[in-house]
């Protein structure tokens, strides 16, 4: 998965729930997508978990 910035990754999260939502899905694609979207919130919770870090270190440095 290339890297995505936060919103981009909400904005695609939001997408899949979508998709889910429909009931459209393949039992393949629903794999797929449920892979995907779990490596999202991943990716969203670490970059979350940064921010929180480099505010932190911010406060402190004052």
């Amino acid at each position: 998965m290339k890297e995505l910035n936060y919103t981009d990754a909400m904005q695609r999260l939001e997408l899949i729930v979508a998709q889910l939502e429909e009931g459209k899905k393949s039992v393949d694609e629903l794999s797929e997508l449920v892979k995907e979207a779990s490596e999202l919130v991943n990716l969203c919770r670490e970059k979350l978990k940064s921010t929180e870090e480099d505010i932190q270190k911010a406060f402190e440095n004052t």
